[in-house]
């Protein structure tokens, strides 16, 4: 029997009417959002940013993906992790690529590595040093270091709803995940 959670992502019924106009967009499509639709300014004020850190980051889809999976795992969001590994296959990412993504940054390729030390500076210390700003800027450019920073407290601030309300996965993220099990160590 599934956990009840400590805030569950509201149905249909109680959707607030504040906010009907969303519900049959991405607010309406995932527990995440149906969650945070108790607090229906927020989720208002929360669309524009998730549409350009989703759809029209700098980094592009491949490094988004990247860095989504290394703060998910950092901040122990099963949620998120799943979502994004069923993401990241979706854009081209490997389950060895993904699994990478939740060991030890030495042993990952050049490019997550990069990526994954700029999410793990940017939860350990609040910043990144001169050097991995200058390699992140390299990388990406300026725009692309900008969404970098802006990702990571994005998707920190999910990680921490998600925990707090111990949101449950979406039913068709545990079915598809069910379907094709991620089983990296």
């Amino acid at each position: 029997m599934a956990k009840t959670p400590a805030l569950p992502p509201l149905s249909d019924a109680d959707w607030p009417d504040s906010i009907a106009d969303m519900r049959d967009g991405f607010a309406g499509a995932l527990n995440v959002y149906r969650t945070m639709a108790r607090h229906p300014d927020l989720l208002r004020a929360w669309a524009p940013l998730r549409e350009h850190i989703v759809r029209h980051t700098a980094l592009g889809p491949v490094r988004a993906e990247m860095v989504i999976l290394r703060a998910g795992h950092r901040l122990g969001s099963t949620y998120e992790w799943t979502q994004h590994v069923l993401r990241a296959r979706k854009v081209g990412l490997t389950d060895d690529d993904i699994a990478s993504l939740r060991g030890p940054v030495a042993a990952m390729k050049p490019e997550p590595a990069l990526f994954a030390r700029a999410v793990d500076a940017l939860i350990d210390l609040s910043r990144l040093d001169a050097d991995l700003r200058s390699a992140i800027i390299a990388e990406v450019g300026e725009p692309g270091l900008i969404d970098l920073l802006a990702t990571v407290g994005f998707y920190s601030t999910l990680g921490f709803l998600l925990n707090t309300t111990e949101t449950p996965l979406d039913d068709d993220a545990a079915e598809a995940i069910k379907q094709a099990p991620f089983t990296q160590p």
